[in-house]
This record gives structure tokens, C-alpha cells and sequence, in this order.
């Protein structure tokens, strides 16, 4: 498999915001000269709208690979069998029947060590293809000289049509069997094992796409909190509560493991959290001018996990007649996770379709009397105004909304003046239910 890694040159990124910029401009009627485009764009470069317009404008690059280079490069359903592993199978079998062990053991080994199907099959071809923003990677199953004519193909597409160029120094084609394609902060490679089995005595792990964590980005977030490869305290944080240090290094080590989630060697990140653990315990030993080891008994706890119990610290404040702020670092398990969570382009509604207010207000038909002839809205300020008024003595109004919990209530004209005036209506006796159907 050949793992083609690209990233758009910064230099023509900045001209597609300027092309993308301009139409939106005249989308929306709005003059923009050239001097002050420039000027403009130049602040949408690597800015928080940079990915969004990337996408605006790669959408023609995804269609390209999606309708043309993916049905070129696509044929064939599966790989044909491996003739000599299909000829090692059988002699296995025939020395299991004659009892021959010798025999059993060479040909098992010998099956151990050879690809049950055809690696090199001319008919059979795959191209996968997935892209953030700028950054595209394309995984392709077959000989290195048509990954290379794959390439030719995206830089002619992009030149032409889009007027970008590939980065030289970013787009690499790599065998992902051994070499590794960095995509997104991850190393992309390919599992190679044939001594490992699973329960049912497959090979299950050549082939398989594997994450890992790249060793450069661990001991990039380690010199974080290191200085001369020790662990070092962080004085701006020497000045905050206990709650706010302890709640700061669980924020940033829980950000860290959970965006590698997905790696196999997320155990690695062990040293990451030891070092993390020592700088926090050595800020608070300089806020409080103690030592390392009364700081770590002092907060030590056990943290209740998914997989179990497991050591950390933890700050606690209390407060009067409310829940304590906790605050804990610790108890994130290094376990990677094998599937990533399924992520769907429907837009997600939040809340309701209508509120509760304007239901009443569309039924027409007072909360009090049920008349339906003027109907008013009748406000208070805080629901904690209507305690003045004692429960023996509360007005029906006063019932209902207490009863509803809301700070307004649909009336008539009528009930409105009586509310106002104070002077309840013989009415509103029993008529407490909803209007809402």
C-alpha cells in the first residue's frame, strides 16, 4: 500500500482565499479592490474561517478524486489466492492425515511467513481517499509507478483547474508497510506480524491500518512542562487556587490523550502524565514552600474509573448548603480506542421547535378564565416575588404560576386589570390546567 500525504503549498493557499474572498464579495454586492482584498485575506490566513473556506473551495479537488481517479484506480473484488500458500496448505493437511509432525511443523511455519493471498495481483486495485482542509491523504493498493502517475494527475487537476500547486516538500509518496505517512499528527502505517494470532488462530494483524503516536510530538509535549529534561514547576500558575492548578493540568493531559485516542501506543503517553503529575506537585510546593512528597500526600486520592480504580489528586472546596468544587487529575485510562465515533453531516437541533410561551399564546385563551377575547401577557420580574405572598393567602394567579414555574402568564384583558388591581375574580376557581394540548 502507498500512502500519498499532501499539503497545499502556504504561498497559493493565500492566493485561493483571495479567489474565494473576491466571489463572495460579489455574491453579496459588496466592492472589494484589490489592495484592500489583499489586505483582508491576509487576516483570514490560518485563521479560525481558513478550514471553512479551504473546504468552500477543495469541494471541486473531492469530486475530481471521488468521480475520476477513484473508479480509474478501483477494479477487482478481492485478491486472488497465493499458489504457494494454497500448495503449503495442502501438504499440511496431507502430513496431519500420515501423522507426519515434521512435516506438520515445517509447513506450518513455512505458512506463517507467506501472504495467504496474491500481494502483487495485476487485477486487483484500491484508492482510498480522505481529506481536512488543506491536508489530504490518498491510500493506494498497488505498484509505486501508478502512485506516482496518481500524483501527476492531482497536480495537473490542481494547477489547471483550481491554480494551486502540491508542496514539494509535504506530498511524499511512503510504503506504509515500512514507512511511516504523518497525517493530522498521526503515523500512518500498516501492521506487519506473522507471529501474532488471535483466539481463532488468524493472522489478523497484517494489513491493518495502524495509528500511533509519533515519538516527536510526545517529547514535544514533555519539554512543555520540562526545563534541562527535569520537570519544572510553572510560576504563573503559583498565584491561582489549588482548585484552578489542579483543574488546569487535567484539562490539558485529558486534551492530549483524548485527541490520540485512537493510537495503539497511547501507553507511551505514561511519561507524558509522570512529568505532567511532578510539574503540577512542584507548583504547588512553591505556592505553599513545602516540599514535593507533602504536597502529593496531601492530595493523593483514588479515582473510580470504567476499567477500576486508579491513583491521582484532588482538591476539594467546600461551600454552604451547595455541592464542593472538586477538582482531580488523574483517572484517564491509556487504553486506545479501536473505533472512532461515527460523525454524520445532519445538522443537530437543539431545544425546541417553538417555546412554551408562544404555544400559549397561539391556543388564544386565557390561563385564568379560559376567555379568548384580548388576550395580554402578564409578566414578573423573578419568580422569588410572588414569596410575599403567604400559601393560605396566594391568589389563584399567584398559584398558577408558581404551579407553572414561569415568570409569565397568558390573560385576558379582565383577569389582567384584576391581577394588576389585586382583586381576584370568582372565576378563577378550578381552572388551573393547562391550556397547551
Amino acid at each position: 500500500m502507498r500512502c500519498a500525504c499532501s499539503e497545499l503549498d502556504d504561498l497559493f493557499m493565500y492566493h485561493m482565499h483571495i479567489t474565494i474572498y473576491e466571489t463572495v464579495s460579489t455574491i453579496i454586492l459588496i466592492p472589494v479592490w484589490n489592495d484592500s482584498a489583499k489586505f483582508k485575506v491576509t487576516f483570514c490566513v490560518h485563521g479560525v474561517i481558513s478550514p471553512l473556506l479551504a473546504n468552500i473551495y477543495l469541494h471541486e479537488l473531492d469530486t475530481f478524486v471521488e468521480e475520476e481517479l477513484k473508479p480509474q484506480y478501483t477494479k477487482g473484488e478481492r485478491r486472488r489466492y497465493n499458489p504457494t500458500y494454497s500448495y503449503c496448505a495442502n501438504k499440511k493437511q496431507i502430513a496431519k492425515k500420515r501423522n507426519d509432525r515434521i512435516a506438520y511443523k515445517a509447513y506450518d511455519q513455512r505458512l506463517r511467513s507467506i501472504p495467504s493471498c496474491d500481494t502483487h495481483d495485476p487485477d486487483y486495485r484500491r484508492l482510498r481517499y480522505v481529506r481536512y482542509a488543506d491536508d489530504f491523504l490518498l491510500a493506494f493498493a498497488g505498484p509505486k509507478s501508478e502512485a506516482e502517475a496518481i500524483k501527476d494527475q492531482l497536480a495537473t487537476f490542481l494547477g489547471k483547474e483550481l491554480h494551486l500547486e502540491l508542496s514539494k516538500t509535504k506530498t511524499l509518496i511512503t510504503h506504509a508497510a515500512t514507512e511511516r505517512a504523518r497525517f493530522l499528527g498521526y503515523d500512518i502505517t500498516v501492521g506487519r506480524d506473522n507471529q501474532w494470532r488471535d483466539s481463532a488462530g488468524n493472522r489478523n494483524l497484517n494489513g491493518e491500518i495502524i495509528l500511533r503516536l509519533p515519538q516527536d510530538v510526545l517529547r514535544k509535549f514533555c519539554a512543555r512542562y520540562e526545563q534541562n529534561g527535569k520537570p519544572v514547576h510553572r510560576g504563573a500558575l503559583a498565584q491561582e487556587s489549588d482548585h484552578s492548578i489542579i483543574s488546569r493540568f487535567q484539562s490539558e493531559y485529558r486534551g492530549y490523550v483524548q485527541y490520540y485516542k485512537l493510537a495503539l501506543n497511547l501507553h507511551q503517553m505514561t511519561k507524558l502524565r509522570w512529568i505532567m503529575e511532578t510539574s503540577m506537585l512542584k507548583t504547588l510546593a512553591i505556592k505553599y514552600r513545602s516540599s514535593v512528597k507533602k504536597m502529593a500526600d496531601r492530595y493523593k486520592c483514588m479515582i473510580e474509573t470504567e476499567v477500576g480504580p486508579m491513583k491521582g489528586f484532588r482538591a476539594v472546596i467546600q461551600r454552604p448548603d451547595r455541592c464542593p468544587l472538586i477538582a482531580e487529575f488523574g483517572g484517564i485510562p491509556l487504553r486506545y480506542q479501536k473505533r472512532g465515533q461515527r460523525i454524520t453531516d445532519s445538522l443537530r437541533h437543539l431545544g425546541f421547535g417553538r417555546s412554551e410561551l408562544l404555544d400559549r399564546l397561539l391556543c388564544d385563551q386565557c390561563d385564568l378564565c379560559g376567555s379568548q377575547e384580548q388576550i395580554e401577557v402578564h409578566h414578573i420580574r423573578k419568580l422569588a416575588d410572588l414569596k410575599r405572598y403567604k400559601c393560605h393567602d396566594a391568589p389563584e394567579w399567584v398559584r398558577r404560576m408558581a404551579k407553572l414555574r414561569r415568570k409569565t402568564l397568558v390573560v385576558c384583558t379582565s383577569c389582567h386589570e384584576a391581577i394588576e388591581a389585586e382583586q381576584p375574580k370568582s372565576i378563577w376557581k378550578g381552572k388551573l390546567e393547562s391550556r397547551v394540548r
